[in-house]
C-alpha cells in the first residue's frame, strides 16, 4: 500500500485523502495507475508538497473550487469540471479550497513507478 491517508491542513482544518484505485499497468512494465480523492473542508489547505519524482498527475475538480499553484506557474482557481496536470518532479506550493464556506473535492490520478510508495512529501 502506498503512503497516503488523512492529513491536516495548516490551520487545523482537515483535508482528507482517500485511496480509490491502485493497480499496475499491464502493458507498461514498472508503472502503476493510482487515484486518490482529496476532500477539503471549507477553507482547508494542503501544506506545500512535492509528489513522487516519477509521478505524472492529472487532477480533476469534482466539486467546489480548488486554488492551485504548480512549480512556477500562476496561482489559479479551478472549478468543478476543470482539470490540470503536473509533470514528474513538480512542486505544489498552493493547493486549497477556494471557498471558506463550501467543501471542495478533487480526484488526483497518478501514473507512477510501481515501486514509488510515497506519493506526497511535505516541503520544508
Amino acid at each position: 500500500m502506498r503512503s497516503r491517508g488523512p492529513a491536516a491542513a495548516h490551520d487545523g482544518r482537515a483535508e482528507t485523502v482517500t485511496p480509490k484505485f491502485d493497480q499496475a499497468i499491464p502493458n507498461i512494465p514498472g508503472k502503476s495507475l493510482v487515484a486518490v480523492e482529496v476532500d477539503y473542508a471549507p477553507g482547508a489547505a494542503s501544506p506545500p508538497h512535492a509528489h513522487a519524482k516519477s509521478a505524472f498527475i492529472f487532477a480533476y475538480v469534482v466539486a467546489g473550487a480548488i486554488e492551485s499553484k504548480v512549480n512556477d506557474g500562476d496561482t489559479r482557481v479551478y472549478r468543478a469540471g476543470e482539470s490540470w496536470s503536473e509533470p514528474p518532479g513538480a512542486t505544489h506550493s498552493v493547493s486549497r479550497n477556494a471557498s471558506s464556506s463550501s467543501p471542495a473535492r478533487l480526484l488526483a490520478v497518478f501514473v507512477v513507478d510501481s515501486d514509488d510508495k510515497t506519493l506526497t512529501t511535505p516541503l520544508k
